[in-house]
């Protein structure tokens, strides 16, 4: 028999679920979009090169690729980072600065699936192009945090470094292979790093990456190399966004440059990082004029995932009237009526099934319907409805003209 289930790291989701998923977007959607950042798509399928070329050959084993019928080499992308700044490149480099954009959509990584970790994902993120301003960045990573608060998350951590810092201190131990280095570092890989380094280096890196103040950074590497780190933090505490210094942050890709920033939510465990981002060099490899860039992506579902273990999942947005007719002939008038009620924003279900009475309060409850609107032949003759309030079980008789102030 064919496969035709779902792929494995993939989801069906609920209209329940739906409707936890849409009520968080739209609140991280609203923080984007109050500090001025707006909306931009761009394709699922892209040129693999596109990745490649930013990530390294490394990133073909956990990329769907594949070639199409005129032998392109495609991808299903695997992050939103690189198609939103090819997008630049190609069509937005003269629009004013600072350039603020967000985007959302589903990722595909064929990856080995666990607890939030899936083959389909969904990811958020916003980009700021044009200033390298220390309040920018400032305002970009109190951004992050402040959407994540809005989702609904209260039990959230943010990390800050800055790996300008930690090159610093390789070029000053003569390190050779500093992306090798940053990589396993941003893999909490100790055994590697004594590999790849000789004692006194590895000594002296975890001592670095230890650090969570500023006299102790400043007596590894200088006062005179923190100046744009306190700016950063200085900016954050006007903006009230809590941090935490954290040298150890190396986001583990080349083309981070400067401030680098994780959030986590303690709630998850071993797998606790919900956001990560910072400053980064890209549009250049991309074949654009170089510019100050720094941004942020959201792992989506495990934000999801967090919000349960909090118990903070959303719960339904908007109450639901049903209306029942108790007769046939008072159908097409229980149908007006719930019309009339759609059109002035109320959400209605309509008995569809020509139940009767008992039925349709049974399956009203089901739904979760907060009221029952009964629309009867004697009460019609009077131009009223019943009204009955699901909770309480209480009902009065209202006029037709007045349900929607009743309910």
């Amino acid at each position: 028999m064919a496969d035709i289930g779902k792929p494995r790291g993939t989801r069906d989701f609920t209209p329940d679920e739906m409707e936890q998923r849409r009520t968080v977007e739209a609140a991280m959607r609203g923080a984007f979009e109050r500090y001025g950042y707006r909306e931009i798509a761009t394709p699922v399928i892209e040129y693999m090169e596109l990745f490649t070329m930013k990530s390294g050959e490394d990133i073909v084993e956990e990329t769907y690729e594949f070639e199409d019928k005129s032998g392109r080499h495609l991808a299903l992308r695997p992050e939103l980072t690189a198609p939103a700044m090819r997008f630049y490149v190609e069509q937005l480099q003269m629009e004013p600065k600072p350039l603020k954009l967000y985007y959302f959509g589903p990722c595909y990584r064929y990856d080995r699936p666990q607890a939030g970790r899936y083959r389909e994902f969904w990811q958020m993120g916003c980009e700021l192009i044009g200033t390298e301003t220390p309040e920018g960045v400032a305002e970009l990573v109190s951004l992050a945090y402040q959407a994540l608060y809005d989702a609904g998350l209260q039990d959230i951590e943010l990390r800050l470094g800055d790996l300008s810092l930690l090159r610093f201190l390789l070029d000053d131990m003569d390190v050779e292979r500093q992306s090798q280095v940053m990589r396993l570092i941003d893999k909490r890989d100790d055994e590697g790093l004594e590999a790849l380094l000789a004692g006194p280096a590895v000594d002296r890196l975890r001592m670095f990456l230890a650090c969570r103040d500023m006299e102790d950074i400043a007596s590894m590497v200088g006062p005179e190399q923190l100046e744009r780190l306190r700016a950063v933090l200085d900016w954050l505490d006007v903006l009230e966004v809590p941090v935490t210094l954290d040298t150890s942050i190396a986001r583990g890709l080349d083309y981070y440059t400067g401030i680098v920033f994780e959030i986590d939510a303690p709630s998850l465990g071993a797998e606790k990082q919900i956001c990560g981002g910072g400053e980064y060099s890209l549009v250049p490899l991309l074949g654009g004029s170089p510019v100050a860039t720094a941004g942020f992506a959201l792992g989506f579902d495990r934000i999801l995932l967090a919000l349960e273990e909090e118990d903070r999942c959303p719960s339904r947005q908007h109450a639901l009237v049903y209306v029942a007719p108790v007769s046939d002939a008072m159908r097409p008038h229980a149908a007006s009526l719930a019309m009339r009620l759609r059109r002035q924003g109320t959400h209605v279900e309509l008995d569809l099934k020509r139940r009767s009475m008992g039925k349709s309060l049974q399956h009203a409850d089901r739904l979760g319907a907060t009221t029952v609107v009964i629309v009867g032949d004697d009460e019609w003759e009077r131009n009223a409805v019943i009204v009955k309030d699901m909770e309480s079980g209480e009902q009065r008789e209202v006029a037709v003209d007045e349900v929607a102030g009743a309910i």
